[in-house]
């Protein structure tokens, strides 16, 4: 039996870089459409590019959400951690499901690679940061062969020209989260979690390192561990590249990756954007992918 797709509808919560670069990247989807995009002001960049693209937007931020909440089923929250704390309880009450871009760690951490079937059911999925969804799957695979790792450290470099204000903002936030979510996945007990912004120009890509103090590294098993999981990441994230694969430098496990944007919203430099908002997106397309299945089963109980 065919049935035609009926789109998630969804609504982005803030107008900055996040929110401006995931809303083109759901005019691709065939699974989402946006039916409102908010911020806090008619004459930001963000709101212009909605309105060039005939996406329906409000300057009135989270008010307009809580007004026009029969719109939508689900909403992207691009604000900030602080202002995410304020937002979850409304969307909540309102009966939305929520997809947080901030690192607020309200919700369920949501790295796709990992765990994208258990985070379906959640109500509200928090993406944790862009240096966590470049790094917190390399940290897993490694704890899949070496669940003993004694310390683990991150380092994200990005464009400061792709840090917007929010990201600025939640630049503690950004660490504690990291941090949390590297502990998380991989069990190890010490983490850390670094971020750079680096203002040269020409911009540089997105690049992060993991370095980890394993005892007697099974490089062999650790590589096609990883080989395994960007080739994964790369099915939501084009331009997940590693480029220094597992190797062992003194007594540290070094690992590499960057991440190429497609140049959506920023130019392609802007990776720190495409990692996390693809990856949410992937989180909303499997909501959507549900809510069909579970129609066509209603129209076609007798089907398998």
């Amino acid at each position: 039996m065919n049935c035609q797709i009926d789109k998630l509808r969804v609504a982005i919560l803030g107008s900055g870089n996040i929110g401006t670069d995931l809303l083109v990247k759901i005019m691709r989807s065939p699974y989402l459409v946006c039916t409102l995009f908010s911020g806090r002001n008619l004459g930001s960049p963000g709101i212009a590019k909605a309105m060039s693209l005939g996406v329906p937007v409000s300057d009135q931020s989270v008010a307009a959400l809580e007004r026009d909440c029969h719109k939508f089923d689900l909403v992207f929250d691009a604000t900030s951690a602080v202002d995410h704390q304020r937002h979850a309880p409304i969307f909540k009450q309102l009966g939305k499901r929520i997809i947080d871009m901030t690192p607020s760690q309200i919700g369920e951490m949501c790295i796709p690679a990992v765990n994208l079937q258990g985070c379906v059911s959640c109500d509200n999925v928090n993406m944790v940061t862009c240096g966590g969804q470049a790094s917190v799957p390399l940290a897993y695979c490694l704890a899949q062969v070496h669940p003993d790792a004694d310390y683990i450290e991150v380092i994200s470099s990005i464009s400061a020209r792709s840090a917007g204000p929010a990201t600025r903002r939640n630049l503690d936030e950004y660490i504690e989260t990291t941090e949390k979510a590297i502990s998380q996945f991989s069990g190890c007990k010490r983490s850390k979690a670094i971020l750079n912004l680096n203002p040269a120009i020409p911009c540089i890509n997105m690049q992060t390192t993991l370095l980890a103090k394993v005892k007697e590294p099974d490089l062999a098993r650790i590589r096609t561990a990883v080989e395994d999981t960007v080739s994964k990441i790369q099915k939501y994230v084009p331009g997940y590249q590693l480029i220094v694969p597992p190797t062992i430098e003194g007594e540290r496990l070094v690992i590499m990756v960057k991440v190429q944007g497609q140049g959506d919203y920023l130019p392609s430099y802007a990776g720190n954007l495409d990692i996390i908002n693809c990856a949410a997106i992937a989180i909303a397309e499997e909501y959507s992918k549900r809510i069909q299945q579970k129609r066509v089963r209603r129209h076609d109980p007798g089907g398998d």
